[in-house]
């Protein structure tokens, strides 16, 4: 199976199964796109005419094509599927953790999945106790694997900042004693952000996501207090000012685009103009009769602004003032294990989210939602039947992903997303799908530059 297209003057091969990509003349891409529907006299006739090129020409691209097959570099065939229920089998340790320390928020975002933080229920914050029995089970369910992840989630987080310390100091003092290592990382909205919480997130958080949806406009149309006022002046500073301390290393801003700026490229942007070089922005997945929600008729703009961004992102690297951003991210050489690329995320067999009660959920985005509930810190899980749901999702638990080029970089996509949108964990949110598919694309535009453009 090959994905061939042409993006920013560029005629490029994505062979899906092998995860080579090719850069080629019109005259190959041409061959290459109808080396399985039609035969080797058609392909001449056909490219003779339209290229001017000698018939001879067209049997040594043939032939190199050929070549490329046997070298497993052209529509290679996949050999995957069968492994595919195996390798989830093997997912049999926890590695990581989403602690919810506090379901409260000093923000009420229109969009937010958290119901404002609350995550549907009451307030609340984590005591020291859950906390230290959830990082004791992430040890004990961790098998012999040594670097374990620990995310500081809400709510806000720093509305529970002292647990935040204790708990790390506690790992810090588990890591001597059991060989683990702790990778802790902190997510906040800015608002409350002290020097004291940069310099102790600095010293000891291996990655820190700073929430801003971009321009001063969009991000004060949605992330406003709960007197309605806007967080963009109160935390652009704060956020640059992190940065500064953390010598720009290790973090990135975290997004979220809606129908209200479907010109998300200008935001993308404004962020990296405001000196931001990590940066992630994500479509809304909101019920489709909010104002907010991005619909399917928007697709075009949509997919046209991913397309305006690669090709600024290439202009500013060429002229020194690259960024990073999080969906461009791909590493066509080695990338994910196969088995991350087949089987996804982790949600519910790898990766649990952690309530202030101490209740395991299959990732934050389930919390609150009572028919995924798995356990809790102290019994452990206990609902195994909702663990199976999440070790069938996998690229092969799709029918449309049987034919999607994009398949082995989305893993088969968010289940969150494809239950929140069509009430199953291995559907498939289609709209999400087409984003993501476009991103790919210019991911690979973007390498394909480094190697052979200007």
């Amino acid at each position: 199976m090959i994905h061939a297209y042409k993006l920013g003057g560029y005629n490029i091969v994505l062979d899906v199964n092998s995860g080579s990509v090719h850069v080629v003349d019109e005259v190959a891409f041409d061959i290459i796109s109808n080396y399985e529907k039609k035969s080797l006299d058609e392909i001449i006739a056909e490219t003779t005419k339209t290229h001017g090129v000698s018939a001879e020409d067209v049997k040594a691209v043939f032939e190199d094509i050929e070549t490329l097959k046997a070298e497993g570099k052209l529509f290679t065939v996949d050999k995957f599927k069968a492994l595919a229920k195996e390798f989830k089998k093997r997912q049999s340790v926890i590695k990581a953790l989403c602690l919810h320390v506090a379901h409260d928020c000093n923000l009420a975002c229109k969009y937010c999945f958290a119901c404002e933080g609350e995550y549907h229920g009451p307030r609340g914050l984590m005591s020291f106790d859950v906390g230290k029995r959830a990082l004791d089970y992430l040890i004990e369910h961790s098998g012999s694997r040594k670097n374990l992840e620990v995310d500081f989630f809400g709510g806000e987080p720093s509305l529970n900042f002292e647990v935040v310390k204790q708990l790390v100091a506690y790992g810090r003092e588990k890591e001597k004693e059991t060989g683990k290592n702790f990778r802790f990382t902190y997510t906040t909205n800015g608002i409350i952000l002290t020097d004291e919480i940069m310099d102790f997130c600095n010293k000891e958080m291996s990655n820190v996501v700073l929430s801003l949806d971009g321009r001063r406009e969009v991000n004060d149309r949605m992330r406003v207090n709960r007197g309605g006022s806007g967080s963009y002046d109160v935390i652009v500073p704060k956020f640059q000012k992190f940065i500064e301390k953390r010598g720009g290393k290790d973090y990135y801003i975290r997004g979220t685009y809606t129908r209200f700026n479907k010109d998300f490229a200008s935001d993308i942007l404004h962020m990296a103009d405001l000196g931001f070089k990590e940066i992630s922005i994500e479509p809304v997945v909101a019920d489709p009769s909010a104002p907010y929600a991005l619909k399917h008729e928007d697709l075009p703009e949509l997919l046209t602004q991913y397309e305006v961004l690669a090709k600024e992102m290439i202009r500013r690297e060429r002229n020194g003032e690259g960024f990073t951003f999080y969906h461009y991210m791909i590493d066509l050489d080695g990338g994910p294990c196969v088995v991350k690329r087949v089987s996804g995320c982790g949600v519910g067999t790898e990766y649990m989210a952690v309530t202030p009660e101490g209740d395991f959920y299959p990732c934050h985005q389930f919390v609150g939602n009572e028919d995924f509930l798995l356990g809790n810190v102290y019994d452990g899980v206990t609902n195994a039947a909702v663990c199976d749901q999440f070790k069938n999702c996998n690229i092969y638990s799709h029918e449309e992903c049987d034919n999607c080029f994009a398949r082995m970089y989305c893993s088969g996509g968010c289940a969150a997303n494809a239950y929140n949108s069509t009430g199953s964990v291995t559907g498939v949110y289609s709209l999400g799908c087409e984003l993501h598919k476009k991103r790919i694309e210019c991911a690979i535009m973007i390498k394909a530059d480094e190697a052979f453009g200007g």
